[in-house]
């Protein structure tokens, strides 16, 4: 397991950190949206929302390989093998494209169940109090609901068998993917329209993020964006620039507010 740890984290550092800088680069170059004023009381500048979500990102970068990695590891190499006798034909190409099937049903469901569960909520509120979209926001997680993503997640991964090298590939395109939907890069119409169809866009999910209660709660799709349609959870919304990102009724907070929110005993909207 030591042996495999080490590539995994090259390989996540070197394509996600790329495409991080790529999109950022873009999405300066050619904004579909414009950051709009702060509500009154609300921490100002642009500068002081980046160190904000960076700060959060940081925090987990330094738990990935610590913590996360080593985890996501020991479930996949230590996973139930009842595939080569009940599923001999879950291997290879074909193999690893159901796994990235089902992973991301699975991603799908937790999204939800975070929206849902109060006290999952109280963790995933701190990604959705920020109050514009970019590609920073896609790294802006608490890291309580970091840990519990990855012990569920490693749960999942020994329950199913699902091999390392599968999980691997899968982190790798979930982050892509939620660094591009998060994106503030304007897209041509048609373009855009074309992708929807198959994998989450930045018009799906910014709509996701609308400081609108029956919005927050659909388009829970990270990868492909078939399955808010198959579960009904798909939003009739429109995204439109001017759409007041957030969570209802509830401020942005600074860093260190954020960072405690999950232990306040208040109950939350979404609850």
């Amino acid at each position: 397991m030591s042996m495999k740890i080490p590539s995994i984290l090259f390989a996540k550092t070197t394509l996600v950190g790329g495409w991080l800088a790529v999109l950022f680069i873009v999405e300066r170059v050619f904004p579909m949206a414009r950051m709009g004023d702060p509500d009154p009381g609300e921490p100002t500048g642009k500068g002081y929302r980046l160190g904000r979500n960076l700060g959060l990102w940081m925090i987990n970068l330094i738990l990935s390989p610590v913590i996360i990695v080593p985890l996501t590891a020991l479930a996949a190499n230590h996973a139930v093998q009842w595939r080569p006798a009940l599923a001999p034909w879950w291997q290879g190409g074909e193999g690893l494209l159901l796994d990235l099937l089902i992973l991301d049903l699975f991603i799908y469901g937790w999204h939800r169940a975070n929206h849902r569960m109060p006290f999952l909520w109280r963790f995933h509120q701190v990604h959705h109090r920020d109050r514009f979209l970019d590609v920073t926001s896609s790294v802006r997680f608490h890291f309580g609901e970091v840990m519990l993503s990855a012990l569920v997640r490693g749960g999942f991964i020994f329950v199913m068998g699902i091999p390392l090298r599968s999980v691997a590939v899968f982190e790798i395109l979930l982050l892509m993917a939620a660094a591009f939907h998060h994106s503030n890069i304007r897209l041509p119409p048609k373009l855009e329209k074309f992708l929807a169809k198959l994998i989450v866009t930045p018009s799906i999910h910014w709509v996701h993020h609308h400081r609108i209660r029956q919005d927050t709660d659909s388009n829970y799709a990270t990868i492909l964006s078939g399955w808010d349609i198959l579960f009904a959870s798909r939003s009739e919304t429109k995204r439109t620039t001017t759409m007041p990102i957030g969570v209802e009724g509830e401020p942005e907070l600074p860093l260190k507010e954020l960072l405690v929110l999950p232990m306040h005993n208040k109950k939350s909207r979404l609850g």
